[in-house]
């Protein structure tokens, strides 16, 4: 997906992706993890998630990476925050209380700009890549992350029956790509095309969605 493409669907507001919740998969497996308070947890793809504010209300450090500046400013303004700006290196910086929101390509983000991450929430990222970006982004994040612990969300369902994004993502490929530098743990699975109407209005006959618990070796 080239830049333009998530730029376009900010700017026409064409953000099916966006709940206007905070996942439920999170507020239920995050306290599992045993994070102590104040921890740093990466967000990547983050968009204006109403998670990122479930998180810092928890008590943790937040650090959200989008390439949209307007899903930054409009996540802000939503929460009548009013953030700092600064430009950082790849990055515009918007930052309000213990949230943070990098605005620029993921694939910029250096070890250093989350060395002091111990976490990692991945909502929307990897299910809003294509393959061959897919293979890149685990391998980048390995790269900037590791020996870290998170959660990982994806879904998986017949790519013939509806183009992404959200892409499918199987078990075997989420091994593939992480399994080689994390442990994965599947959480729950379980079948949602009953409340996904975009999805049964495309013909899609199955959808599976999975929480893992990764953790970094």
């Amino acid at each position: 997906m080239e830049p333009e493409f998530w730029h376009k669907r900010w700017s026409s507001n064409q953000i099916g992706f966006h709940l206007p919740e905070v996942n439920p998969y999170l507020q239920r497996f995050w306290p599992q993890l045993g994070l102590a308070q104040g921890s740093r947890v990466l967000v990547p793809l983050c968009g204006k998630s109403l998670d990122l504010l479930w998180l810092a209300r928890q008590g943790y450090s937040v650090l959200g990476v989008e390439l949209s500046e307007k899903a930054a400013a409009d996540f802000f303004q939503e929460h009548q925050l009013q953030p700092s700006i600064s430009e950082e290196g790849a990055f515009k910086v918007f930052r309000a209380e213990n949230i943070e929101i990098r605005c620029g390509d993921f694939f910029a983000l250096s070890p250093q700009e989350v060395a002091d991450c111990v976490a990692l929430y991945d909502r929307a990222a990897l299910i809003a890549l294509p393959m061959p970006m897919r293979e890149r982004y685990a391998a980048h994040l390995q790269a900037i992350l590791p020996g870290c612990v998170g959660l990982l969300i994806t879904l998986d369902y017949d790519q013939a029956e509806m183009p992404g994004p959200p892409f499918a993502v199987d078990d075997a490929e989420v091994q593939r790509l992480l399994g080689g530098n994390w442990q994965l743990e599947v959480l729950q699975e379980q079948d949602v095309l009953g409340e996904s109407w975009k999805f049964l209005q495309a013909g899609v006959t199955r959808l599976d969605e999975r929480v893992y618990r990764v953790s970094g070796y």
